[in-house]
């Protein structure tokens, strides 16, 4: 049974109707997944590459694709003028303009040109290509949003009574105090945009309130403190462990007067060891459905996939995509 959590979400999808591209149109879990979306009323779907191509392999799979929108990026009408967009953007870094010619045809970099132009609302790829690939399109196309430092992932960890939200867990290995300052103001963000929830964010470290001195917690104080500067209406607090941020009881032992303690939901860890870990564990052992990584801090939806993603998971990051578009 679909979770109370995704299918609020596939409704305010159908409600926002966005335009979503699939780029790797190779893989038949997207064909899938665009004909899911566009049966369901989901989203409007953009997919990229050769048309002949993909009708064949659809007929193959008995999808009927009724509505999609195919464009092939080496003859499409816009390439000249992306590969114009792209090499003024990196000629800085001795892109030649035939190098962005060649660049923009590649599926990744043409969808991103078209997030940033306008002509989508968002992106969902990596099913095929590498974590990687994916990012360099969107950093080097939509761009990072002026206001945040770094671009980050968090997961939704979803279990049948409560939602939480897990990050960073999937691009930034070691982030100093300005990055996971910004990874928790985005995350945060996220989460009431998707649940609907106020986040309680916990600066998570495995000393609470000073239990400890290590220069690990002094970065998490710092991430903390810029936190309080730039968003002060925020609930957040740190540093804290775990089990005192998620336990009531535990929470007001170790951390009295805390407004997180006890209530967290929003879980912000130091580092992508710690985060990485915990989602897995959260899903593998404690039966939470994680959905995610969920790229966030570009200026635009540019989506990266699991390469071992399901169909329907490929059908909820689009949803996400248009609710965060």
């Amino acid at each position: 049974m679909e979770l109370p959590l995704l299918q609020n979400i596939k409704i305010k999808a159908s409600q926002n109707k966005r335009t979503i591209i699939l780029p790797e149109s190779d893989d038949e879990r997207i064909l899938k997944a665009a004909d899911k979306l566009l049966n369901n009323n989901l989203a409007s779907i953009i997919t990229l590459g050769e048309e002949n191509k993909i009708r064949t392999n659809a007929d193959k799979l008995k999808l009927k694709l009724n509505g999609i929108r195919i464009i092939n990026p080496n003859s499409a009408d816009k390439l000249s003028d992306f590969a114009n967009i792209y090499f003024n953007i990196r000629k800085k870094k001795g892109v030649s303009i035939e190098q962005a010619r060649e660049t923009i045809k590649n599926n990744l970099f043409f969808a991103a040109m078209m997030i940033k132009e306008g002509m989508a609302d968002g992106s969902v790829a990596g099913s095929v290509a590498s974590t990687g690939d994916v990012l360099r399109a969107g950093i080097q196309c939509v761009g990072i949003k002026p206001e945040i430092s770094v671009v980050s992932s968090f997961f939704l960890m979803i279990l049948p009574n409560y939602n939480y939200c897990f990050a960073d867990c999937a691009v930034v290995p070691d982030p100093d105090e300005k990055q996971l300052a910004d990874i928790a103001i985005s995350s945060s963000d996220n989460f009431k945009k998707l649940v609907g929830e106020d986040p309680y964010t916990a600066m998570l470290s495995f000393s609470t309130k000073g239990s400890a001195k290590h220069e690990s917690i002094d970065k998490v104080l710092s991430a903390l403190k810029i936190v309080k500067q730039k968003r002060p209406e925020l609930n957040i607090d740190g540093e804290i462990q775990f089990d005192a941020a998620i336990i009531d009881s535990i929470g007001k032992r170790k951390a009295p007067g805390s407004n997180v303690a006890g209530k967290a939901n929003v879980f912000i860890f130091p580092d992508l060891n710690a985060g990485n870990i915990a989602y897995k564990i959260a899903e593998r052992l404690g039966g939470a459905t994680a959905v995610g990584p969920i790229v966030q801090g570009l200026n635009k939806p540019f989506f990266d996939l699991s390469r071992g993603c399901s169909v329907d998971d490929i059908v909820y990051t689009a949803c996400i995509a248009s609710l965060m578009s």
